[in-house]
Order: C-alpha cells, then sequence, then structure tokens
C-alpha cells in the first residue's frame, strides 16, 4: 500500500469515529478518495485538510452538519444505546474490532455490532456500567508484569468476567528516520534532551508508560512534553515523522504505515476480549466466541501482518 495514503479503517482509528461515517463523509463529497483495484484509499494530506477545517470552523453549514452528525454518531453509543439483544457495542481502538464486527453481522444478521473508539481503562468502566457488551484491553500492571486480570477484577468489582486472548502486539517507541537521537530504550526516558509525545490517558498505552515511569522511579514532571497528547497510534506515528517530537510510544503495525519513522521493540503485549461471564450462556455471544475461533476470521488478520495470533480465542482467565 502506499504510505501516503489510508484505507477507511485507518481512516476511522485516526479520527475515532465509526467506519461508516468515513465512508458517509467520502459519499457526501466531504472527504476525497480514490481506488486502487476495488480497495478505496484516501491520502493522508486530505485528511489533514479535513481536520484543519473542522478546527478552522471554516467549513460550509453542510460540513458543520456533518460534524454534529460525526459526533453524534459517537456520543449515541455511550449514551443513548441500549445494550440487548439486537445491539452489541465492542469498545476498543485496534482495527481487529472492526473486522470482528463486520463477521458478526455476516454470522448474524439480526445483530447491529457498533464500536466505541476509546482506550482500555475507560473500555473496562463502560463494560461495568452496562454501556458496552465487549471490552478489549492491554493494561499492563507493573508491580506483576501481567496484563489485564488484575485491572479487570478492580474495574469490574465482584462481577464474573471472561478474559479472551484476541493477539499478542509488539509495543515500542516510534522515533525518526535513522533514529537521530539513538534512542534505544526504556531507560532513555531519563533524558532531558528529549520531548515525548504521549497517548490519552485512560488507554493502555498510557498506563504501560505510567508503569515504567514508576518501575524506573522517573517522576512524569520530569518528561519533556509528557502532557503533549495524541489520541491514536497513529496519529503519535505521524507527530513523531514530522518532527513534533523525538519519540512516542506505540504497536509496531502502525511504524510501517507511516514514512520517516523507525520502531524500536520493546515489549510484547497481551491484547484481549473482556465479556461478562453470564453473558457467555447467551448464544449470540457464543457465536462471537465462535468466530474468533474460526479459521476465517484468523485467517483474515494473519492477511493484515504485525499480529501474533498463536493464543486466539484462548480463555485467559475467568475473574
Amino acid at each position: 500500500m502506499d504510505s501516503t495514503s489510508l484505507t477507511p479503517l485507518e481512516v476511522a482509528e485516526l479520527l475515532k469515529i465509526t467506519k461508516n461515517t468515513v465512508y458517509e463523509l467520502i459519499k457526501r463529497g466531504e472527504l476525497p478518495a480514490y481506488k486502487v483495484g476495488k480497495k478505496l484509499r484516501i491520502d493522508k494530506e486530505d485528511i489533514n485538510n479535513y481536520i484543519n477545517n473542522q478546527k478552522k470552523g471554516s467549513s460550509s453549514p453542510q460540513t458543520k452538519h456533518s460534524k454534529q452528525e460525526i459526533l453524534a454518531n459517537d456520543i449515541a453509543i455511550d449514551k443513548d444505546m441500549n445494550i440487548d439483544d439486537k445491539n452489541i457495542i465492542i469498545c476498543g481502538q485496534d482495527m481487529i474490532l472492526d473486522i470482528l464486527g463486520r463477521n458478526i453481522e455476516s454470522r448474524l444478521p439480526s445483530i447491529k455490532s457498533y464500536r466505541s473508539y476509546m482506550g482500555s481503562y475507560n473500555g473496562l468502566i463502560n463494560l461495568y456500567t452496562n454501556k458496552a457488551s465487549i471490552a478489549s484491553a492491554h493494561l499492563w500492571d507493573w508491580e506483576t508484569s501481567e496484563y489485564n486480570i488484575d485491572f479487570v477484577k478492580k474495574l469490574l468489582p465482584g462481577i464474573p468476567c471472561t478474559i479472551i486472548n484476541l493477539t499478542y502486539r509488539i509495543q515500542g517507541f516510534y522515533v525518526q528516520k535513522g533514529n537521530p537521537k539513538n534512542i534505544k530504550g526504556w531507560d532513555d526516558l531519563k533524558r532531558n534532551d528529549l520531548n515525548y509525545i504521549n497517548r490519552e490517558i485512560g488507554c493502555g498505552v498510557r498506563v504501560l508508560l505510567d508503569g515504567k515511569l514508576r518501575e524506573l522511579n522517573i517522576p512524569s514532571n520530569k518528561i519533556n512534553c509528557y502532557n503533549c497528547e495524541e489520541n491514536s497510534h497513529l496519529a503519535v506515528a505521524s507527530a513523531i515523522a514530522r518532527g513534533k517530537g523525538d519519540f512516542g510510544l506505540g504497536i509496531e503495525k502502525v511504524a510501517k504505515q507511516i514514512d520517516n519513522i523507525d520502531f524500536i521493540p520493546l515489549q510484547r503485549e497481551r491484547y484481549d476480549l473482556v465479556i461478562k461471564t453470564e453473558n457467555l450462556e447467551n448464544p449470540i455471544y457464543k457465536e462471537i466466541l465462535n468466530i474468533i475461533n474460526s479459521d476465517e476470521f484468523k485467517d483474515e488478520l494473519v492477511g493484515l501482518g504485525g499480529y501474533d495470533l498463536k493464543d486466539t480465542g484462548r480463555i485467559i482467565a475467568e475473574t
């Protein structure tokens, strides 16, 4: 794929909206797109222009209305959508979840699958407050070096949950091409000559960073630009490529999509799905587990690249 263009799924992840909203923007001519073969592509420059127009408020009345629609689509998931046997709401940001949602609707035509693009911590809270059906998580506990289990116990107190592996990913530092600042690993967080691009509070990347700072006994106020935040892996990598910072934390797969970026692998993380155990008696959720364990679903993820699927579908723990 041309590294200067993105798929609709990648645009949805970058803008933190649904894939269907991306298609609507394209359909209305507000986001230019073109086809490579049968696949849609959107140039990064056009995405940046769209974002800048929204920030300036210089768009036409139709564009302003579209912006409200975008916000309404995502807010509705949190505030107005009922969790029932017709609506499945999946919290998380990885594009694997878009593929899961599409497979759910294909296998279960009477079910509508929705995505809520939020970080792991807030996703678990939404699961606890019945605003989500399924939450994804990659939350590292610096005291135990374990992923997700203790967070699920604490954020869903007293509620039995089943934690199911989706994939393993590699987290590491995005650095500028050629690594001009000679960044090698976690110890470089102690340097005062580097500017960091952070992620938002509540996402798994931010939890990992804060855990490492605690482990290395580094106060967060000693990190230059600790409060400089972006809302996705893609946005962090893009910021580094454009020289807005020297390094930032994210997954390896995204580093391959951005020009002028090198990747320094640091940690293998476990990316899981969390479902309330009582829901697993429901035929809908049983079928969702069948989808995750199916060869068809796994083959599609293999095609994406960058994911370790050795435990996909395996129950990691029951809380």
